[in-house]
Parts: structure tokens; sequence; C-alpha cells
């Protein structure tokens, strides 16, 4: 055996200089929309993780298992919000998960951190691991050239979140927002440490610590309270200009609901007389409609282009110059009672002109049906002369309407639209 004690003694040598091993560990956590406190029933078992370390000491010759060597800590926010917004919440949140280290060890071991605000590298490689994305491609081209832009010097902007935003009709966005943003309001903690077990106990190499200079970061509340995350919507008002220059003024409301269709909503109303000569321009009414847009610029911007739909609404009337007089339904009754019904199918086209205003043209066709009636003045009465029940079928609808276009993002950029 005695014979055998050198060769063992070098085994045993070369071993010891490999027992302490040099490892890395990552501890990533998740959080809330605009938060930076980390909540274990959002983070499930993660942060078990926190527990291998309890023991774990940043003094060299301590006799431990794990000694510290160094912390890197990298924060970020999913994109919606402010740029100034995602760049509080980076800080925050990675502060919050070296602030959980250090109290899970029992010290204040600084770490380099890296704040990187929105995080588009990583919405990149979620969009390049999910085939199920709408646009994909032009997505994952529209964030590589935000990425390079922002390598090439140019702060992130507003700008770069409103591209992601009118891909298409937005569905992209819609489907980012839903599926992806939630992975990307994160933390990361990454762990430099040397493990030595118990059955070989070796000195680590003395660490040479820097004190990280302090972040001085706005309370997220404070700013929370005046920048708020604004989803993709769309809205227009409208006036018939044919309705208003027959004085009968016109409002219309469109939303756009998704998957290229919008409701909207039309009234017009005109109550003119002059009772002493027999004068009466009066006509009230309005009808709803649903839309299907279509074509290369209603899928690059809602409410723009190619649209086609479907309506339904009820009009009265009741037109006289002095004469012989005209009046939808029968008098004194509701609107219900004096309408004429419509409804048919309509065609339309919405062409920008400027940044917040298009022109659209609707023509309708379709089904009219109702009661009317010719009367006649004398001797200070109105005579009812005959009734008139009107069946018609044909152009029911006419539009030029001007347009005003409302909500995040709704404009038509310079040439074309947005």
């Amino acid at each position: 055996m005695k014979r055998f004690a050198p060769i063992i003694l070098v085994i045993l040598s070369s071993f010891a200089n490999v027992a302490a091993r040099e490892l890395t560990d990552t501890i990533e956590v998740r959080f809330r929309q605009s938060r930076s406190e980390i909540e274990p029933s959002l983070n499930g078992g993660k942060l078990d993780a926190f527990k291998k370390f309890e023991h774990i000491t940043d003094i060299p010759d301590a006799d431990s298992i794990y000694h510290l060597r160094s912390l890197r800590v990298v924060g970020g926010a999913s994109p919606e919000g402010t740029v100034h917004i995602n760049d509080i919440l980076s800080h925050r949140r990675a502060d919050a998960l070296v602030g959980r280290f250090n109290r899970s060890i029992g010290c204040d071991a600084s770490a380099v951190a890296t704040y990187i605000g929105r995080d588009w590298r990583g919405l990149k490689a979620e969009v390049e691991a999910d085939t199920s994305v709408p646009e994909r491609d032009t997505v994952l081209t529209v964030i590589s050239e935000i990425i390079s832009s922002i390598d090439a010097g140019t702060p992130d902007s507003e700008a770069n979140l409103n591209r992601l935003k009118n891909i298409g009709d937005g569905s992209a966005y819609r489907y980012m927002y839903a599926n992806m943003f939630p992975q990307l309001r994160d933390a990361k903690l990454y762990i430099d440490y040397d493990f030595t077990p118990y059955y070989y106990m070796k000195p680590a190499p003395a660490v040479s610590w820097t004190v990280a200079t302090p972040v001085v970061v706005p309370d997220i509340k404070q700013f929370w309270a005046t920048e708020k995350f604004h989803r993709p919507f769309y809205m227009a008002l409208k006036t018939n200009l044919l309705y208003d220059a027959l004085a009968v003024p016109s409002i219309s409301a469109e939303f756009y609901v998704g998957k290229n269709f919008s409701i909207v909503g039309n009234w017009e109303y005109g109550w003119w007389d002059n009772d002493s000569r027999h004068r009466y321009w009066r006509a009230y009414g309005g009808d709803v409609a649903l839309r299907w847009w279509f074509g290369e610029k209603a899928h690059n911007k809602p409410l723009t282009g190619h649209h086609l739909g479907v309506y339904a609404g009820a009009v009265t009337f009741d037109f006289e110059f002095g004469g012989k007089g005209y009046m939808g339904g029968r008098p004194k009754g509701t609107l219900w009672d004096r309408c004429m019904l419509v409804s048919g199918v309509e065609y339309g086209y919405s062409l920008p002109i400027a940044r917040r205003l298009n022109i659209d043209f609707t023509i309708g066709f379709g089904y009219a049906h109702g009661e009317y009636i010719e009367y006649v003045p004398d001797d200070g009465c109105y005579v009812w002369e005959s009734v008139h029940k009107l069946r018609w079928f044909g152009p029911t609808k006419a539009e030029i309407s001007l347009v005003w276009l409302i909500g995040c993002g709704n404009y038509n950029k310079k040439g074309g639209v947005r």
C-alpha cells in the first residue's frame, strides 16, 4: 500500500485543483403590467431558487460551499406604454430582484445592472418561436429595423410602437399584446459563484468588489398617473355633405370592431318651417350599418379604402312649398308611426385627404316601404287629399361624407395611409 501512496497523492492533488467549480445560475421573475413588486402567485416555484443561496457568502475565505463572485441583473419591460415609463419599470424591476436576493443571503451585494426598457430583442425571439403571429414576416422585419436603429444610436421612440400597432389591421399587435407581452415584463439575475463540495473545502480566490453607483428612480406611481398606455382605437365622426347641402344636417359615428369590420350609426335632422306662407322643410331619421373593409388601403389602416355593408333605418318627412304637401306616415304619431322603413346593401370608398380627414363616397340599393299623405292648405287648415303606400326598390342611400378620424394611431401619413 505504501508504494501506491505517491500515485494516490497525485490523483487527489489533481482532483483538488478542479474541486471548486465556477458556475452561473439564473433567476428570472415576471411582473404584472406597470408593476415592479415581486409576486409569488405570479412566479410559482421560481422563487424557490433563492433558498439554494441562503448560505452563500461574499467573504472569500469563509467556510461555505458557495462563494459569490459577482451578480448581474437585467431589467426589462414590454413595449406598450411610453419609453419613459418603461425605462423606469426596468430600473425598478431590476432593483427589486437584487433586493430580494440580498434579503435571502443576508448581505448587500452590489450588481452590475442593465436596464433595457422596452425588450425589443425579447419580443423578436418570441415572434420567431411562434408561427401563429399574424403578419409574422412583416412583424419580424419591423422589429429588426427597430433594433438596428437603436443599436445605431437612435433612441427608442413612440413612433417605433406605432409602427408595430399599424401593421395590417392591428391583429398582429393585439396577438402579441395578449400572448407575448406578459413574458417580457421580467427581470433576470445572473449569479456567478464558486461551488466547493464538502469533501474538499478550498478557499475561494479573492474577490474584488466595486460599489455600484446608486440609481435614482422616480416613483412609478407618480408617472403612471399622467402617462397611460393606449390600446389601438379607431373611430370616425362624419357628416353627409349631400344632406347638409339640402338643409338636413347629419352626423354619423363609426367604430372599428376588429377583423376588418366596423359599425356605423347615421342620424339626420332638419326642421324648418314658415307657417304663414305654408312652407315646410322637415325630415329626420337614421340608420345603422355593418361594414366590411377590404383592399390594400383597408389592410394597411382601418376605416380607409373599399367597404361593403348592410344597413337598415327609418325616416319621416313633411315637405310643402305653399301648395300641395307631402307627409310621411300619419300626423301626430311617433317616428315609428310615421316612418318609412329602409334596408339594403351598400358599397363605398373612403379616400384620405389630410392627416385626420377622409372623404367617404357611398351608394346603397335596397327596399323602402311605408305610407305618405298628400295634403293642401285650406282656410287655415290642412286637408288630406289622399293616402299612398310606398313600395320602392332601388337606390335608397347616397353619401359624400366628410370624415374626421379619431383614436390612437388613427391618422393618414403623407402620401398614403398609416
